[in-house]
């Protein structure tokens, strides 16, 4: 393997020379800075980056904590942030919490001892004092979905009310009365904030929501399944499901089959956070999509304005309704598709309405 003293004799330059053009300093001229260059490729030389970050005390790696990588929404939120570090001059270290707290203080303290430059995390509760005490010690740092209030860190997460209440209109449009939540934990903003969300749009309509119609989930599979089972036990179950994450609409979905009935004939579900395999189910589902591959990208976008010097900005983007099939609606088509909401995998034209 070459070394940077086989570059600098390939070149015809000091190895503090070959030092300056690696590290882009601007004292070298160009000839210089293009002998350098060629030999570099000639000789096929790779800077060591351990050495390098010792010497700069950068090592042009970010750290990020998702909730759970086996969620299709955090794989897709995680491809666009390593796609977006990658071209900003950036690697990505990833670490699954799986929804446990102490799964991701362990993956923080980790990343932080390997020197990375900054950090992006979707926190899985509002207290790890790891995460506080990194912020208030200025560890360069973005919440990405989710986030911890109070604490001064940016902020890039889509805002899901418009779009949790253009659901409850649909529903209510599609004659559902009788409307259940499996809520996701209190502990997470995006928990709490969808079944808030939720309740303030079924009362807007004047449906009630009485506590049995409430489950409480994890985010996970199981616990989609063992609300919805709660529900279908019920004297009156509910005409309509809406589980505050996919996975937890799976869960649902698996407890509806279970029982040999089916959606949306014997109970509709619809789901938050859209993801590619909702179109391919029988029906395809109705759900609220969040701009994924955009928050990953801003997220990056603001951690690497705190590491370089510029000032951060939180974003806040719009989810959206996108009407399929397995609320009722009818197929393409058929006639009486209520007003603003086609039956079809393409948004509605009704989630602009509240967000104008």
């Amino acid at each position: 393997m070459a070394s940077i003293k086989d570059v600098a004799a390939e070149a015809g330059v000091s190895v503090a020379t070959v030092s300056r053009v690696l590290n882009d300093h601007p004292s070298v001229s160009e000839d210089a800075r293009t002998r350098v260059l060629a030999a570099v490729g000639t000789l096929g030389y790779r800077p060591n980056a351990v050495a390098r970050s010792l010497r700069t005390d950068q090592t042009r790696t970010l750290g990020l904590v998702i909730s759970d990588v086996m969620n299709p929404y955090f794989t897709e939120l995680a491809r666009s942030v390593e796609e977006e570090a990658r071209a900003l001059g950036y690697s990505v270290i990833i670490g699954n919490a799986d929804e446990r707290p102490d799964l991701q203080d362990h993956h923080v303290r980790t990343l932080l001892d390997r020197r990375i430059d900054g950090l992006l995390v979707s926190p899985t509760d509002g207290g790890s004092p790891l995460i506080l005490d990194a912020a208030r010690a200025g560890t360069p740092m973005v919440f990405v979905d989710r986030w911890i209030p109070g604490v001064d860190v940016p902020v890039v997460r889509a805002d899901g009310r418009a779009a949790v209440r253009d659901l409850v209109a649909h529903l209510h449009g599609l004659g559902h009365r009788r409307l259940a939540i499996i809520a996701g934990p209190a502990a997470t903003t995006t928990g709490s904030e969808r079944v808030e969300a939720f309740r303030a749009a079924m009362a807007e309509y004047g449906l009630p929501l009485p506590d049995v119609y409430t489950g409480q989930g994890d985010f996970q599979a199981e616990s989609g399944r063992r609300v919805t089972e709660g529900f279908l036990d019920l004297p009156e179950p509910p005409e309509v499901v809406f589980a505050a994450d996919n996975l937890m609409a799976l869960g649902a979905l698996d407890a509806v089959r279970a029982r040999g009935l089916r959606v949306p004939q014997d109970l509709a579900l619809a789901a938050f956070d859209d993801i590619p395999w909702f179109v391919h189910t029988d029906p395809p589902i109705t759900a609220i999509a969040q701009p994924t591959g955009e928050l990953g990208r801003a997220a990056v976008r603001a951690l690497v304005d705190r590491i370089e010097g510029r000032p951060p900005q939180s974003v806040t983007l719009a989810a959206r309704l996108v009407a399929r099939r397995s609320c009722g609606e009818p197929a393409p088509g058929e006639p009486h598709a209520p007003a603003g909401f086609p039956a079809s995998g393409e948004p509605s034209p009704v989630t602009n309405r509240s967000q104008t």
